[in-house]
């Protein structure tokens, strides 16, 4: 089984990711992980803090020459910005934080809550999920998320290829699909900043080039679409999942959300076995298996519980009301989690690969890959 589990706190000496169940033989290229780490850092609308870091993933384990050796990779990402044993406790907990809920949990300090409850720790999640993405690259599958919604503003995305859609989020300052829309949303976030506030959006992530059969309706905790809406919903300020139409589809008559099935003999051997529907409103998802579509998946991002003009909160020592601590944030962080929210579903797509075609190596999953297409194609 492909898994991973993450250690660190926000300002302590490093991040670190432990994968285990990766297949041998994958070419392990950082730059493509550093790629998706510096896109993690970037988008309008960020704090001080990255102009600090400069996140750069470092392979520890698990690899030789270049290539994955079955092992457990240890990942690494360094924080720049060390300085977790200066730090004093925050004496009044913010709003929408885990201080509060965590120092009462553990009967300890707020610091020691924030400083793992912090979104920093996805920078090692992206790192995971870049990983994973190395692998996918191999059966041609490709994620890519980027900002659908900032502060209530539905950003209308362009068509494009995939390559022009990437180029469209790279020329957007907020990882849009459309940055003709950028001025709009930069005016939003200055005048949100400026007022001591923040904000939230939506983030949609989309999967091509999926095969048929991945996840299974056999199991409740083995049904895919479950366990991408678990690895989404446990982002760091993510309050709600969608999967396809989503809430949606409870909205209309069943004629306008199932995707009828078409079968076109001279698209065969596309992932979908020519299996073609004119809508995907189910996400590319049925029975908790992949259907050969598009995997389409939306994550809402609440704003950030850091204000600069603080909500009402007490002091612990004394339960007298306060104003809540401050501690250095963004105004807005939505542009973060289209990358964050696009990594951990592509490790949960790769954990589903390697399940369905078998873990130890590259080579021998990709023949059962094969040996799989031509039997489905066959049937």
């Amino acid at each position: 089984m492909l898994r991973y589990s993450t250690a660190g706190e926000s300002h302590g000496k490093t991040l670190l990711a432990l994968v285990d169940g990766f297949p041998a033989g994958v070419e392990i290229e950082t730059d493509a992980i550093d790629a998706d780490l510096k896109l993690r850092q970037g988008g309008y609308g960020r704090g001080g803090r990255q102009r600090i870091e400069t996140d750069k993933v470092e392979v520890l384990t698990g690899i030789w020459k270049g290539l994955s050796l079955g092992s457990p990779i240890a990942l690494q990402v360094i924080n720049k910005d060390y300085k977790l044993e200066r730090l004093e406790d925050l004496p009044r907990p913010r709003p929408g934080h885990g201080d509060l809920t965590g120092a009462v949990k553990y009967l300890g300090p707020v610091r020691g809550i924030l400083e793992r409850a912090s979104a920093r720790e996805t920078a090692v999640r992206v790192a995971a999920g870049g990983l994973a993405k190395l692998l996918l690259k191999q059966f041609g599958i490709t994620a890519f998320g980027y900002v659908a919604e900032l502060g209530g503003v539905q950003i209308t995305p362009q068509a494009g290829s995939l390559e022009q859609l990437r180029k469209m989020r790279s020329d957007s300052i907020v990882y849009s699909l459309n940055p003709d829309q950028d001025a709009e949303i930069k005016q939003l976030i200055d005048a949100t900043g400026k007022s001591g506030d923040t904000l939230g959006g939506i983030v949609e992530v989309r999967v091509d080039g999926v095969p048929f059969g991945l996840g299974t309706h056999a199991q409740w905790d083995r049904k895919l679409d479950g366990r991408l809406a678990q690895a989404v919903m446990a982002v760091q300020a993510i309050k709600g999942v969608e999967i396809g139409l989503g809430f949606e589809a409870a909205r209309r008559p069943g004629s306008q959300v199932h995707d009828p099935i078409h079968f076109d003999p001279e698209h065969r051997d596309q992932p979908h076995l020519g299996f073609v529907r004119p809508t995907n409103n189910a996400g590319g998802l049925e029975a908790g298996m992949t259907n050969g579509q598009p995997v389409i998946i939306r994550a809402a991002k609440k704003p950030i519980s850091t204000l600069a003009k603080p909500l009402d909160s007490i002091n612990l020592d004394t339960k007298e009301k306060q104003g809540a601590s401050y501690e250095r944030s963004d105004v807005c962080a939505v542009s973060a989690a289209a990358i964050i929210v696009e990594n951990v579903v592509a490790f949960e797509i790769a954990t589903a690969l390697v399940e369905k075609f078998g873990g130890d190596s590259l080579q021998e999953m990709k023949a059962r890959h094969e040996l799989f297409m031509q039997m489905a194609r066959e049937r």
